[in-house]
């Protein structure tokens, strides 16, 4: 069964709520998701994972402190996650408030890893967003995210 790592940091909760519903969407498809805080996730959960998604509200155009640091320990595994999948979502406090440099920033660590990112061709092309508490259409987003990362990690995992 493919593994999906959601890990995220939420000081006010509304990056919490976009983690539970890119997990739902994952669920979906069957697959074993691990919902972590980050405080609650360490590197070697990247390791043991098919797949690994990443949120964060936004400061100053970037991810918090907190997601930062754990990607910063990921180096312990470089070349290990090679050919997993990855993701992003993030939170801003308003419109303009480097939502997409903060999810940009995110998928270029995971890049760096080897990792496969999957983009869309719709909104949100590099992941899903929100301003401030996720509205029914970002909720909706992050479903079908997690649904999306979800096939794909089932086609990866079984080559």
């Amino acid at each position: 069964m493919a593994r999906i790592l959601i890990s995220y940091f939420s000081k006010t909760g509304h990056t919490k709520a976009m983690a539970e519903e890119v997990a739902k969407g994952a669920s979906i498809e069957g697959c074993d998701v691990m919902l972590k805080a980050v405080s609650d996730t360490s590197v070697d959960d990247m390791r043991d994972a098919d797949a690994v998604v990443f949120g964060s509200p936004t400061y100053y155009g970037g991810a918090a402190s907190e997601l930062k640091l754990l990607i910063d320990q990921s180096v312990k595994y470089h070349g290990s996650l090679d050919g997993k999948v990855g993701g992003a979502f993030a939170t801003a406090g308003m419109l303009g408030g480097g939502v997409e440099t903060t999810v940009r920033g995110i998928l270029d660590a995971l890049l760096i890893h080897g990792m496969v990112v999957l983009g869309s061709p719709r909104i949100a092309h590099y992941g899903p967003v929100a301003v401030g508490n996720p509205d029914e259409k970002a909720k909706e987003e992050c479903s079908k995210y997690g649904e999306r990362l979800a096939k794909l990690t089932l086609k990866l995992a079984a080559k």
